[in-house]
């Protein structure tokens, strides 16, 4: 029973940094069209300055913590904007295009993060509370899932109530349905999904910090790795449905832990749930009808 409970909530911790990741890119696709390969940057380029900030305040304390978390979300949204800018919005309704640029982003920075960072990992150490475990149901639980947990609980119930109670999310949900007819109306629909960009650049960030104190350091190929798995996340869920890349990111992480644990086959199992996603379902779990 014990380890059941361990795999249950380590994978929800999972599920919790897959999610950060995939709800900044079912955010972007499904408001803007725009699969954003880069993604996985805005989370290594987090992680690597909130373990600086860190490192430089020099106190493993929750005050640290909590600043390498602003740090990186700030760099996240930071990039995201710059990418949006200079990047994305020339290239509008050329796909092919936006997919050979942001494929290239990607490889180029890891290339930079290489000649900054280096290429070893680098080991990160968060508040004492993290080295620490709690005990459900006889299972010892380490206490950094559960701060990734909560994160997830909270960016995802933020972006909800953005994008349902504020102007800009009526905006931008308006602008995707039609964008012609609010720029009619005089309202710059450009500025709305810039800032789409620049909030998944930040719950990107964001992800990235919390990723570094999950798996315990930081690489250039951190945000690669969790990439993909975050894309898949987003096809099973449902190009551009938040609440099925919710679902999906706890499904595909359980089940990734499960039969790492018991097959050892985690990988294969998340992407022959993909196939079978793809062939039954085409659209995802919750993804609209075409």
């Amino acid at each position: 029973m014990s380890t059941v409970v361990l795999l249950l909530v380590t994978g929800l911790g999972l599920g919790a940094l897959y999610f950060l990741v995939a709800s900044g890119l079912s955010l972007i696709y499904g408001l803007m069209g725009v699969l954003n390969f880069a993604h996985g940057s805005f989370l290594t380029l987090g992680a690597f300055l909130g373990w600086e900030a860190a490192r430089r305040l020099g106190a493993d304390s929750w005050g640290t913590f909590a600043i390498s978390l602003i740090v990186g979300a700030l760099a996240g949204a930071g990039v995201a904007t710059i990418t949006e800018l200079t990047l994305i919005r020339p290239l509008y309704l050329r796909h092919i295009e936006q997919v050979l640029v942001t494929v290239g982003l990607s490889l180029a920075t890891v290339a930079l993060f290489d000649g900054i960072w280096g290429t070893d990992p680098a080991y990160i150490a968060g508040p004492a509370w993290f080295k620490d475990t709690t005990d459900i149901l006889g299972a010892r639980i380490p206490n950094d899932r559960f701060v990734a947990i909560f994160c997830a609980v909270l960016v995802l119930a933020g972006l909800v109530l953005f994008l349902k109670r504020t102007r800009y999310g009526l905006i931008i949900r308006a602008g995707v349905e039609n964008r012609a007819m609010v720029t009619a109306l005089g309202i710059d629909v450009r500025r709305a999904f810039t800032l789409v960009f620049a909030i998944g650049g930040a719950a990107a960030g964001l992800g990235g910090v919390l990723a570094s104190h999950y798996f315990g350091y930081v690489s250039p190929l951190l945000g690669g790795s969790l990439l993909i798995f975050a894309f898949i996340v987003t096809v099973i869920g449902g190009l551009g449905s938040l609440s099925g890349a919710a679902i999906a990111s706890v499904g595909v992480a359980v089940l990734q832990q499960f039969a790492n644990f018991y097959f050892g086959i985690g990988d294969f199992v998340v992407v022959l749930a993909l196939a079978v996603v793809l062939l039954v379902r085409p659209r995802g779990l919750l993804g609209a009808a075409a």
